[in-house]
């Protein structure tokens, strides 16, 4: 059983949240402790599940990605078998940056990167719209990220 996270715990979260680079002589100095016990409290919170991986943060519009479409997505049916399909089909789909299954009017939620709108086009008719049980797509052109995910420090301080 994994016990609860204390105040040092909850401070070394934020900080590779920020910058999952850190170096852990950095860490343990933004955590005040010495390195040993912080190296281990993070090979702890590894273990255990609460850090899951590092990445990058990469910068879509250099990459050529900048345009972002919401998509609104509606199956037909919503048995078992139809949801494991269309799961399994959506991501093989590249320019599915993220997929959220939702309850409401509408079955799922896709951000889609694209290199412009006419790349969003192509993408939706030759991918998006044959996916399996694909019934209603409703699609919202991005203007402004206002927010992004992450380095958004989720961790109450």
């Amino acid at each position: 059983m994994d016990r609860e996270l204390d105040k040092i715990d909850q401070r070394i979260l934020r900080e590779l949240e920020a910058n999952g680079r850190l170096p852990i002589v950095e860490l343990a100095m933004r955590v005040n402790l010495t390195n040993t016990p912080c190296s281990e409290r993070v090979k702890r919170l590894e273990r255990t599940g609460y850090i899951t991986g590092y990445s990058a943060v990469l910068d879509k519009e250099r990459l050529g990605l900048g345009h972002m479409t919401v998509v609104q997505v509606s199956l037909a049916a919503t048995s078992e078998n139809s949801l494991d399909k269309f799961n399994d089909a959506v991501r093989d789909v590249t320019e599915i940056e993220s997929c959220l299954m939702v309850a409401g009017s509408f079955d799922y939620l896709l951000t889609v990167r694209t290199r412009d709108i006419a790349h969003f086009r192509q993408t939706l008719g030759e991918k998006i719209n044959k996916l399996p049980g694909i019934h209603q797509t409703s699609s919202f052109t991005v203007m402004e990220i206002v927010k992004e995910p992450v380095g958004q420090n989720v961790i109450p301080a």
